[in-house]
């Protein structure tokens, strides 16, 4: 089977777009690929971050990533800094890295942009990031749009790195997200829904409870029309709350449209609401049972075994291939 990364930051509660646009993917994806699911903790840090609701946003993610689906059988979960090679292969990266093309990156311009002072992690992350993904001799990176561009950054390392000292790189493919569901912000929903939203009433978080997904449901803005159809164009709240119920009960919007046929927007609203709350009832159960529990410690200790294990492999060849160190006889 072909290897697989992905990597997510534990920065807060994974959002109902995040859930639709990448979780249910990864259920579905470990049965095709040998799966590495990376919490990217040393990620994090290129910001500042509260240790302690650090420490809580690790546990939690891991609990959800089990919760949603993914099975320690047959993926590897672990959380990054529990595997020194992550920083290591990191620092080799950044060795074969220009300033200038990392510079270049968007998402460094995108946070650097108007402040006096910003953490030089904020520049070098990349290389760490290829670092993670190269270190498993990764095939497959399922990536959004908004990441193409490390992964693009990260071929170019490997590729450079093999013409230096051999091949010892796997070059990893993008996997760009099929054609679905782009959830939308609730409150502005040309643009898509965020966890860095300041506005509460914008995002949905998969552990919000009944009441409060309710809340935010009811409040999503709309128009003035009262006609529940699909056009994102002219009525992209509407098309929102369509995609979202199409893309948790695999209905096609057609058919929900003609379920809704004659119905106003607050019926409209109500449904929707349940749909989403009865989808993520298991999964907080789960998670309940998870998160302070011996059995997510044990998942994420046989899972950090795995993955030292792979990546130590890979960093040694690397490390042989440079040069460094003593050649073991």
């Amino acid at each position: 089977m072909k290897k697989l990364f992905s990597g997510v930051q534990p920065t807060g509660t994974i959002t109902l777009g995040n859930y639709i646009g990448a979780f249910t993917q990864f259920t579905a994806l470990q049965n095709d690929y040998e799966c590495v699911f990376c919490i990217v903790d040393q990620h994090a840090i290129t910001m500042p971050q509260d240790p302690e609701q650090l420490r809580k946003h690790i546990r939690s993610l891991a609990a959800l990533y089990l919760a949603v689906g993914i099975d320690p059988e047959k993926s590897v979960l672990f959380v990054q800094s529990e595997v020194p090679a992550h920083a290591q292969a990191g620092w080799i990266m950044q060795c074969i890295s220009s300033i200038g093309e990392l510079e270049r990156m968007t998402q460094f311009k995108d946070k650097s942009d108007g402040k006096d002072s910003v953490s030089a992690a904020l520049l070098t992350y990349p290389p760490l990031m290829a670092a993670d993904i190269l270190i498993y001799q990764t095939d497959i990176v399922p990536v959004g749009d908004d990441q193409k561009q490390h992964i693009e950054l990260t071929r170019d390392l490997a590729e450079r790195f093999n013409k230096r000292y051999g091949e010892v790189l796997t070059i990893p493919e993008i996997q760009l997200p099929k054609s679905g569901a782009r959830i939308k912000s609730l409150q502005e929903p040309t643009k898509k829904m965020s966890k860095s939203d300041p506005n509460q009433k914008a995002t949905i978080r998969i552990l919000d409870t009944p009441k409060e997904i309710e809340k935010k449901v009811k409040s999503a803005m709309t128009d003035s029309e009262g006609i529940v159809a699909y056009d994102p164009t002219n009525k992209p709240g509407v098309s929102n709350l369509l995609s979202i119920e199409s893309a948790l009960t695999d209905v096609s919007i057609e058919t929900l449209v003609q379920k809704y046929d004659g119905k106003g927007y607050g019926d409209f609203k109500a449904s929707v609401a349940q749909v989403i709350i009865e989808h993520f009832a298991p999964i907080q159960a789960r998670y309940e049972q998870l998160i302070n529990s011996s059995e997510l410690d044990d998942i994420l200790d046989r899972g950090a075994e795995k993955a030292n294990v792979l990546a130590k492999a890979t960093l040694a060849k690397m490390e042989d291939a440079m040069g460094l160190g003593r050649r073991r006889q």
